[in-house]
């Protein structure tokens, strides 16, 4: 019970994150909040994933390897905003 909330509000918090980040965006178009936000945009999928798979399935599926994936996709997201955009 007590992970299940854990994992929630770790969901909540990345996709309030993404929410601020993307607001903030459409009024500045500055690229780089663009960037960030969409990086907690598939962070929050993470933490979603990560729920499902310690909560919802803990011993019948294990859902590690996309967790990975999807972690791995969120870095990339990041690391393009911040090293390829300019001012």
């Amino acid at each position: 019970m007590m992970g299940m909330l854990i994992y929630g509000l770790c969901a909540l918090t990345s996709s309030l994150c993404a929410w601020l980040l993307l607001q903030a965006y459409a009024r500045t178009a500055y690229k780089l909040l663009l960037w960030i936000g969409m990086f907690f945009v598939v962070s929050t999928v993470n933490n979603l994933l990560l729920m499902v798979d310690k909560v919802v399935f803990p011993v019948t599926i294990d859902l590690s390897v996309p967790r990975y994936l999807i972690a791995l996709l969120a870095l990339a997201v990041l690391f393009r905003g911040l090293i390829f955009e300019e001012e």
